[in-house]
């Protein structure tokens, strides 16, 4: 029954079978008893027989027969079809199991006939398949698609605009490029849009040279830059922190008659609240509706964002009200700045009513609204309700992801639970969630704090086989873990791994192994790595000095504490309460209570107030001169 439906069919015809069947035909006669298009033996298909079984959609034949079809045939095949896209894709998408006929020269016509198609989809996909599986050089693919072009009797140029969209997408800024000129080289000139998407992808990638390389071509070759180029490029000056500049190119646009929008300023005031400057931000905003352009949502998102990082909350909640008053409708974005800002400040009861009011208003808590409280929790050591909101989220069809593992192991790691810490991390392996370099630091430092180094040592090195690229923060925690371990030679080998790595080598590097040489009574070691600091370009901080007053005052050296107290001043570092307690203690050591005592008042004096500590060291070093005194009624 089967077999007399595909004959019955208005697919299969008497012509078909007649190209199987008539004796000077060059396809050999299936060996069966009655003919199927389903063929176990494969007959070798001329260009006609192959060109009619698409016409006439043959798919199940062309699935059969696709493995044996060659790069000739199906180029000629292709030729004869340019001026019918639809069915050229239609082949293609039967011939995906059997790429070894789509060759540089099919793909290249193929793609060229895609062009004629209403959407650039089809012909970009197949171009970004070209570039991924090919060897051929970027020039060889270029003009593989020059000759194609003439082949199809395409009249447009776009196939090479889609090449290098082709190349954005695939985040190629280099190859992307490099096709501009040979665009350039053979008197095509791209369209706006082309290089629109060129210098956005230099944009996000912080190619900002590239993108003024870009721009200056496109001058040359008296390309008109769209209201979007000028966006973009004023985008790069503020990635490249020249606001003035951006500014000024604001006017540029004007000069050239493209007129700035909302989204021209709302870039150069975003960059200026994100650098805290929103005294200009407002000169700017004003400027914005002189020129009769109203701000929206975003606008004041970069305001309140900007406010609420410099922990400017009142000014923050200021600005929603406005944006109320004004009928602009607040969005996700404005309510999660407003409860970051509220969480770091430590006010959970006000962040948590800005959780209440913004789902009031329609708008549903985010992965990153719960990242957000899970965050404040840890931070003040409230793990059972960090792990309460990880059941709420979960009850409302949200999943943790990698900045919420992060955060919980983290705020374990912190709070010293080790098992904890490393069943989350098995739990997020489990769910198919990739660890990050924040993932594997928590763990390095709670095996440190463990006193669990050789663990920490074998992750480190299946981080390294992971591919992963480590940073000097999970470097510094490795050489802590082995200072504060005693293991001061290990250290030393990290250090000079990150040295033949490019990893930057900071004052927390330098610090961290002071410490470690101060623990073992080193300070001399410890004095030379100051030194050493210095010679590396590295600006010691207060704590590099405070590593080295403490050494010595443990010792009871006070002589060179208090050279390195007074260095340390001169350098514009001045004491905190670290120092004193320091040099208190060493005093107190050495008996020198008066001393000591002339150290508080001078604390006192300068506003530094004493903690538990300074007066323990005071209350013990008078305790023992009253027992050596004999006064023990004292």
């Amino acid at each position: 029954m089967k077999l007399l439906k595909i004959f019955n069919s208005k697919a299969f015809n008497i012509r078909t079978f007649n190209s199987f069947s008539h004796p000077n035909s060059s396809v050999s006669p299936p060996q069966t008893s009655s003919f199927s298009p389903l063929l176990t033996t494969v007959p070798q298909i001329t260009e006609s027989t192959l060109l009619h079984s698409i016409e006439s959609s043959h798919w199940h034949f062309i699935k059969q027969v696709g493995p044996h079809l060659t790069p000739s045939l199906l180029s000629s095949t292709l030729t004869s079809l340019r001026y019918n896209p639809e069915l050229v894709l239609h082949l293609l998408s039967h011939l995906d199991s059997h790429p070894l006929s789509l060759d540089l020269t099919t793909t290249s016509l193929a793609a060229c006939i895609l062009c004629r198609l209403p959407s650039p989809k089809p012909s970009i996909s197949i171009l970004q398949r070209l570039i991924q599986s090919s060897t051929a050089t970027n020039r060889t693919i270029f003009d593989e698609l020059a000759l194609s072009r003439d082949r199809v009797d395409a009249k447009t140029s776009l196939i090479f605009d889609l090449l290098v969209r082709a190349y954005c997408e695939l985040k190629k800024p280099n190859e992307a490029l490099e096709c501009f000129y040979s665009m350039k080289e053979k008197g095509v000139l791209p369209n706006i849009e082309t290089c629109n998407q060129m210098l956005n992808l230099f944009l996000k990638l912080n190619r900002t040279q590239m993108a003024w390389v870009l721009y200056a071509e496109m001058f040359r070759m008296k390309i008109t830059s769209s209201v979007y180029t000028f966006n973009i490029m004023v985008n790069v000056l503020c990635k490249e922190g020249k606001l003035k500049k951006a500014n000024e190119f604001i006017g540029h646009m004007e000069a050239l008659g493209v007129k700035p929008n909302v989204v021209t300023y709302n870039t150069v005031i975003h960059a200026h609240c994100v650098r805290g400057k929103f005294q200009r931000a407002r000169v700017i905003f004003q400027t914005m509706r002189d020129k009769g352009l109203e701000p929206d949502c975003y606008t004041y998102n970069s305001f309140i964002s900007g406010l609420c990082k410099e922990r400017r909350l009142e000014e923050a909640s200021d600005l929603l009200c406005k944006m109320l008053e004004i009928g602009l409708a607040p969005n996700a974005v404005t309510y999660n700045a407003l409860i970051d800002g509220y969480c770091n400040k430590g006010d959970l009861d006000k962040a948590f009513a800005y959780r209440d009011e913004m789902i009031g208003k329609g708008l549903t808590a985010s992965l990153v609204t719960y990242n957000l409280f899970i965050h404040a929790l840890v931070l003040e050591g409230r793990m059972g309700e960090a792990d309460n909101m990880i059941k709420e989220m979960r009850e409302k069809g949200m999943k943790p992801d990698a900045v919420t593992y992060n955060i919980l192991i983290n705020g374990y790691c912190r709070c010293g639970d080790a098992k904890r810490a490393f069943s989350l991390f098995n739990e997020m392996v489990g769910k198919g969630i990739h660890p990050t370099l924040v993932t594997y630091t928590s763990l390095i430092y709670v095996l440190g704090k463990r006193n669990r180094m050789t663990e920490a040592d074998a992750l480190f090195n299946k981080i390294q086989q992971e591919g992963l690229l480590l940073d000097n923060i999970i470097f510094n925690t490795m050489i802590d873990g082995h200072c504060a371990n005693g293991n001061i030679d290990r250290a030393f080998q990290l250090l000079k791994q990150m040295d033949n790595m490019k990893v930057l080598i900071d004052e927390v590097t330098y610090n961290t192994l002071m410490q470690g040489y101060c623990r073992e009574g080193k300070v001399e070691e410890a004095r030379q790595l100051l030194d050493e600091m210095k010679k590396r370009g590295i600006k010691p901080d207060h704590i590099s000095y405070n590593t080295l007053i403490s050494g010595y005052s443990k010792r009871g050296d006070m002589k060179d504490a208090f050279r390195v107290r007074d260095e340390m001043m001169t350098t514009g570092f001045d004491p905190t309460s670290l120092t004193y307690n320091a040099l208190i203690q060493g005093l107190c050591k050495n008996r020198e209570s008066e001393h000591a005592e002339e150290l508080l008042k001078e604390m006192l004096h300068k506003g530094i107030a004493p903690d538990d500590n300074t007066y323990l060291f005071l209350i013990e070093a008078m305790e023992e001169v009253d027992d050596l005194e004999g006064n023990d009624d004292k």
